[in-house]
């Protein structure tokens, strides 16, 4: 059983019990109901956090923890209706005027984020599995990150001067055309494409983006009011001649691309694409907006990266896109995005305006961060462990559902898996669920009508090899129930 779990059952558990107890009653104390219920200290704090919250109890520091007093209303007030709802469909109204539902924007980023039940394997998410995290790294990190001189003070609206240095150079290299002035960080990758896309397209205009692409990047461009446009891609990253085409029809004045283990396919940009995307763009006077996000998830028996667009760019075509989330923790939200020129003003613009800057003590932590030694060690050890799960993956496949898998680069985390035509992917997602296993649709990874049916498998979420083909022998099950 997992933690999240444990503090769920034990939450539930305490708020039975208090529910019996008088006002103003003691619990028991917190060794007592780890005896009680045999989980750990943290499990306990965190269940009597959930009740604090609810305000079912009070915590009284050397005291203990209590019964909290039931609401009264105000002398002479009304009585607080009891177990009787609110009316909450005047919302309906209010909310009619906005242009549609955002929970069907939002619903394959949920999917994205969604944690599965302690007994499905998980091969939908993009986050690593928590012992491939370097939590104890970052730990330390942030230990020392709070100590440091002014680490609690109001940051730089562009983020720290040295941790805006450490993004350029990993970008762009020590003698590249990006210096610290060039970058401004962001709350994550996600941030940063919601960043790029409010300022670098008017609303309603059309935004060019693979095809398919990472169902994020859509959901942003659609949230902000922009049209995504799809331009197809194969082995070798984007059709050029199409892109071409596309700035043409639309007049787009943006292409959102990933260069690099691109999601969900894992094409890699080929080098004569490279210039070429460069090129089309400065031509059509639009912006590349390149998304980097798996650069940190290179497996160990990769070949060499190249280098990414931006690190190429003199002319200012390129806002690059960092993050060091996907390698760290889903909870490290710190990226980083690269422009120059107007361009970087407006993304400074936008940003300050939402959210005014990115929290010190997690800038402050990441520079400790990237700043240890064993960061780089974390790498090459997270490479490693990527590999083994890509080729338990690709065994597995080649064994339980061969013909499924095409092409894939050795680097991110995901493989894309085409379907017979006439299969519906979402019935096969849900018979997977059953089965014991979570896998995504390809449907939400086109900005437009599928082609054809897919999955994608992410192997990153895992715990282990032999449970990415554990989850593909359930897979099978699923598959052979819904397509035959």
């Amino acid at each position: 059983m997992n933690e999240r779990s444990s503090v769920a059952e034990l939450a539930d558990s305490l708020r039975r019990e208090v529910e019996r107890y008088p006002e103003g009653r003691k619990l028991p104390s917190s060794r007592a109901l780890m005896e009680r219920h045999q989980v750990s200290p943290g499990t306990v704090s965190r269940a009597i956090a959930v009740l604090v919250a609810e305000g079912l109890v009070v915590s009284r520091p050397g005291a203990g923890v209590f019964r909290a007093a039931a609401f009264a209303a105000a002398p002479g007030g009304p009585a607080a209706p009891a177990g009787r709802p609110g009316d909450l469909s005047w919302q309906e109204v209010a909310l009619s005027a906005d242009s549609g539902p955002r929970d069907l924007l939002a619903a394959p980023v949920f999917a994205t984020l969604r944690v599965p039940p302690p007994d499905v394997i998980d091969l939908n998410s993009g986050y690593p599995h928590a012992s491939l995290l370097p939590e104890r790294l970052l730990a330390a990190a942030l230990a020392r990150a709070g100590r440091r001189p002014g680490a609690w003070d109001r940051p730089p609206t562009d983020g720290l001067t040295e941790l805006r240095g450490w993004f350029a150079r990993d970008i762009g290299g020590h003698a590249g055309p990006i210096s610290a002035g060039d970058v401004l960080i962001t709350s994550g990758g996600q941030g940063g494409l919601t960043v790029a896309m409010r300022s670098l397209a008017a609303p309603g205009s059309p935004v060019l983006v693979e095809s398919p692409t990472y169902s994020g990047i859509l959901a942003v461009i659609r949230a902000a009011g922009l049209r995504p446009v799809p331009v197809p891609i194969d082995a070798d990253g984007v059709r050029t001649d199409l892109l071409a085409d596309a700035f043409e029809a639309t007049r787009a004045r943006v292409f959102v691309c990933q260069p690099l283990f691109q999601n969900p396919t894992g094409a890699v940009l080929s080098p004569a694409r490279r210039a070429e995307v460069l090129r089309i763009a400065r031509a059509a006077g639009a912006f590349v907006v390149e998304d980097d996000f798996a650069r940190l998830l290179v497996h160990a028996d990769a070949p060499a990266l190249p280098r990414p667009l931006a690190a190429d760019d003199r002319d200012g075509v390129v806002v690059h896109l960092r993050s060091l989330t996907k390698a760290a923790s889903p909870n490290l939200r710190v990226g980083a995005l690269t422009a120059r020129g107007p361009a970087l003003a407006r993304l400074r613009a936008t940003q300050v305006v939402d959210s005014f800057f990115v929290p010190r003590p997690l800038q402050e932590a990441t520079l400790e961060l990237v700043a240890d030694p064993a960061w780089a060690r974390h790498l090459r050890t997270l490479g490693a462990e990527l590999r083994d799960r890509r080729t338990a993956a690709v065994a597995a496949l080649h064994r339980e559902l061969p013909g499924l898998l095409g092409a894939y680069r050795p680097g991110g985390y995901h493989l894309w898996l085409r379907l017979p035509d006439g299969t519906d992917d979402a019935a096969l997602v849900a018979a997977a669920l059953r089965a014991g296993v979570q896998v995504t649709s390809g449907r939400p990874y086109h900005a437009a009508e599928p082609p054809a049916p897919h999955l994608r498998l992410s192997y990153a979420a895992a715990e282990s090899p032999a449970q990415v083909a554990e989850g593909i022998h359930r897979l099978r099950t699923a598959y052979e129930e819904s397509v035959g």
